[in-house]
């Protein structure tokens, strides 16, 4: 079969059995080579031996929480986290040189993983309109540039400013401040595809956007769920804090369509009983759920619990917690005594003999945390899903106690902290109100455009300048090809990027790249070397400080990018010290202590051992939303049925993947190697579409529009996915999500639950090995 250009390298499919465990000895020597193909042992020796400790190098993949100080491990590291540091690290380098051999049109052709093992940019770079070369651009031009752009549009609103999670706070905090200044509130982030339901529903019910759960509630839990989610690939130092939280007496509940090896042993490499012994059974019951039955789940659970009280008056639900601290259980108890079981148990897939267990291991359990994932949120009713886990942790109290309470598991390292910074299109008043007592100047008050939004303004010509502060904005996004022709029709592209990625490659009328230093680099300014901060899933608030040379003298800081970019945009006119923020982050800390709550005094708390906890109202008593109290919610569950002869699919990422970037095409785990262009199917749901192992297919979109979205030449992997249900990998298949196919309220892409049709291509199947 002749491949893709964008499948590099070329190799046979091979698929094995799934692993039965995750880590160990395995992803110690996976590591190590990986990092060792990037750059030189001292080289990845300094990264890794500072990474994650204090006064060390925040790991730039996921946002899990460090343990305390004192009780890190000196390999305070995951395999996946290894890989990201040291791909950032990497001796590589993309020159002028590079872009002159490879115009612009041959590089959208290329694979993701291709353009990202190229290495370090390592100077600005411009491409002129008509042309299709990269060529050098000064940074004074560059800065220029996008001035003249900016200050030329008819309404600040015809800007967009995207951040990812990859910026830390001082850099995120300058950019709101400049976009604000501008005159918009047009700050689309990553959250807004990732965990956008899980804010908007725990605002709803609980008054807080974020988790209230510490890693002290989690090790000393009676009962984890782990719904929607992969710890062993995407933040697998979760996996650690689990077997803790087993030693300690908890039993685990796993809710998911695949059955991920992360979610059935963990081998520590850092322990002997990892290294040579069986490691630890993770989970102790395996929910098999069909994609999108989560919410039907803990609605069942939910009747479950009900029912249990009316025949135990008194001993199951906490009823002082329940008068004292909700609103609305009256109405939530006879919207769940209603629910369907021929719905939940068509939803679900699961027997109610399955979900009477579950409830009884809730029984048995004191303290119960809720992990999950964007197995959750990236559904169409992802919103009520989240409110429905809160109606489950309200029941018995298992909220703002220790032990207890809602977990969402970020899978970006400072995604939290840009929203805590003020990275959201609809910070409250509060927020603005206080840059305005700073500043000087009325921040706007109308609400921007989220990242789905502001791919519509692309589209409809009312959106002329895109800057993206790291990330990958155009893969990560849903609905590829409206997406990509949505950014080309900007007049100017900006990208503040480390490596080359699949954004630089669809360009916008003039489109720029814009170097800027790693996390791991030394960060040298006027006042000296600087540190950042971050904030992980656990609002935890910590310094992250470089060690490594820059990859190029021509770098310049995220911070120093936009404040010379607001200098030359803004001129002298808002009384912001844009230079003195270049100069000094401290001097940025010092104003985000007098904005943010919690945040006082700093530049010296965070510099002390664990940085900052920023508190969390509910864990308080305190709810901070229109009812004033925990609210129960009713939600409506709608069964997901495909047609005859469809699937619903779900993207997801490979092993040996960081969001939108392939390192490799292996899957180990998963016992996929070679290729990533690839579909996991029941064999049943094989068998029955009349398909074969191997069989080249093509994935077709079911929307209710005209517009046929197809995602070309997959191959059928028989897998223990949910029957009805089929898997394939991001961002490969982001083409299959139509933009208007978004969760209710949130406006979060619905990556998930996809109604797809497996349309065989004119080729035979090709064996696999």
């Amino acid at each position: 079969m002749k491949k893709r250009p964008d499948e590099e390298p070329d190799e046979a499919l091979t698929v094995t059995e799934p692993k039965a465990w995750a880590a160990g000895v395995p992803a110690v020597a996976h590591a190590l080579q990986y990092s060792l193909r990037q750059t030189s042992a001292r080289r990845a020796g300094e990264t890794l031996l500072t990474m994650n400790q204090v006064d060390g190098i925040d790991c730039p993949g996921c946002a899990w929480a460090d343990p305390a100080p004192g009780r890190r491990h000196r390999n305070e590291y995951c395999e996946n986290g290894a890989k990201h540091i040291n791909d950032e690290a990497t001796t590589r380098r993309v020159t002028a040189d590079f872009f002159r051999e490879h115009p612009v049109s041959e590089l959208a052709g290329r694979s993701d993983g291709w353009l990202n093992q190229q290495g370090r940019l390592t100077e600005p770079m411009v491409k002129r309109p008509g042309s299709d070369f990269y060529e050098p651009i000064s940074w004074n031009d560059a800065f220029g540039l996008m001035a003249e752009e900016l200050t030329a549009l008819d309404s600040p609103d015809e800007a967009v400013f995207y951040t990812s999670g990859r910026a830390g706070n001082e850099a995120a905090f300058t950019l709101q401040l400049f976009a604000r200044a501008l005159g918009t509130n047009n700050l689309p982030d990553c959250s807004n595809m990732c965990h956008e339901s899980s804010g908007y529903a725990l605002h709803e019910t609980l008054g807080t956007g974020k988790g209230t759960v510490s890693l002290h509630d989690l090790h000393h839990a009676d009962l984890i769920f782990l719904v929607g989610q992969n710890p062993g690939s995407n933040h697998p130092r979760q996996l650690s804090a689990l077997e803790e939280a087993k030693r300690n007496g908890a039993r685990v509940i796993a809710v998911n369509p695949l059955p991920e090896a992360g979610l059935r042993r963990f081998r520590n490499p850092q322990t002997p009983r990892g290294v040579i012994g069986p490691g630890v059974q993770i989970a102790d019951r395996f929910l098999h759920i069909r994609s999108g039955g989560d919410l039907a789940l803990f609605q069942g659970i939910n009747r479950l619990l009900l029912e249990a009280e009316d025949a135990r008056p008194g001993e199951v639900l906490d009823r002082d917690f329940i008068r004292t601290d909700t609103a609305g259980f009256e109405e939530f108890a006879a919207h769940v005594r209603g629910v369907d079981w021929g719905d939940i148990l068509a939803s679900t897939g699961l027997t109610r003999e399955e979900i009477e267990q579950t409830r009884d291991e809730v029984l048995r359990s004191e303290r119960v945390v809720v992990c999950w994932a964007m197995g959750i949120t990236q559904h169409k009713h992802a919103v009520p899903t989240v409110r429905e886990i809160v109606n489950f942790l309200l029941l018995r109290g298992n909220v703002g106690r220790a032990g207890t309470g809602p977990c969402p598991v970020r899978g970006h390292s400072n995604v939290q902290g840009d929203r805590t910074m003020g990275i959201w299109e609809r910070m409250p008043d509060s927020f603005l109100d206080a840059l305005q007592r700073e500043f000087g100047f009325d921040p706007p008050r109308a609400h921007g455009l989220d990242s789905v939004n502001a791919i519509r303004a692309m589209r409809e010509g009312r959106v002329r300048f895109f800057l993206g502060l790291a990330g990958n904005f155009v893969r990560a996004a849903p609905d590829s090809a409206v997406t990509e022709q949505a950014v080309r029709r900007c007049r100017l592209t900006a990208h503040i990027s480390t490596k080359l990625n699949r954004s630089h490659t669809v360009c916008g009328e003039s489109a720029l790249i814009l170097p800027t230093l790693g996390r791991t680099e030394r960060d040298v300014q006027a006042s000296g070397e600087q540190f950042v901060t971050v904030e992980n899933s656990m609002s935890e608030v910590h310094t992250s400080r470089g060690r490594l040379r820059p990859a190029s003298p021509l770098l310049l800081s995220e911070v120093a990018i936009l404040s010379r970019l607001a200098r030359r945009t803004l001129g002298g006119e808002s009384g912001i010290p844009w230079e003195e923020f270049e100069a000094d982050y401290g001097a940025i800390r010092d104003r985000i202590g007098r904005i943010v709550p919690g945040l006082h005094d700093y530049n010296r708390r965070v510099i002390r051992p664990g940085g900052i906890q920023l508190t969390n109202p509910v864990n308080e008593g305190v709810y901070a939303n229109a009812a004033g109290r925990a609210l129960f919610t009713r939600n409506v569950c709608e069964v997901l049925r495909a047609p005859e002869g469809h699937l619903l699919l779900q993207t997801l990422r490979s092993h040996d993947q960081w969001n939108t970037v392939p390192y490799t095409s292996e899957d180990r785990y998963r016992g996929i190697s070679g290729s990533r262009r690839v579909v996991l199917v029941h064999p049943d749901d094989v068998a029955a579409l009349g398909l074969a192992a191997g069989q080249n297919v093509d994935l077709v979109g079911v929307w209710d529009d005209e517009v046929e979205r197809r995602a070309e030449d997959f191959r059928v992997v028989p897998y223990p996915t949910a029957r009805g249900c089929a898997a394939a990998y991001y961002p490969e298949t982001n083409v299959l999500a139509p933009l208007d196919s978004v969760a209710e309220k949130s406006n979060q892409p619905a990556y998930k639950a996809i109604v797809v049709r497996l349309e065989p291509r004119a080729v035979p199947p090709e064996p696999m090995m």
